[in-house]
């Protein structure tokens, strides 16, 4: 039976220490492509199948949070999904 030597478990802990750094960029690169937070007027409106009026109300109203970024709206998902959620969570 072959003993470990100092060397052997060094190598050991290079090699787990570079899977781990693998293991964790994939993790970044994935959360990467996590659907975006903030939303234009328009896919907002494509999406739930609202007029432009409607989330101007909702907007006026604080229902949703919203930024105005050079005269386009963008609406936070969480809210929306909150506001028009199938009532879960």
């Amino acid at each position: 039976m072959e003993q470990l030597t100092k060397d052997d478990l060094l190598q050991l802990r290079i090699v787990l220490l570079s899977d781990i750094e693998k293991l964790i960029e994939r993790k970044i690169k994935a959360s990467d492509k996590e659907p975006q937070e903030w939303l234009r007027s328009k896919s907002i409106r494509n999406i739930l199948g609202i007029s432009p009026g409607t989330l101007q109300n909702l907007r006026i109203t604080g229902k949703i949070r919203y930024k105005k970024v050079m005269g386009s709206y963008y609406y936070n998902r969480v809210d929306l999904e909150k506001l028009f959620g199938d009532g879960e969570g």
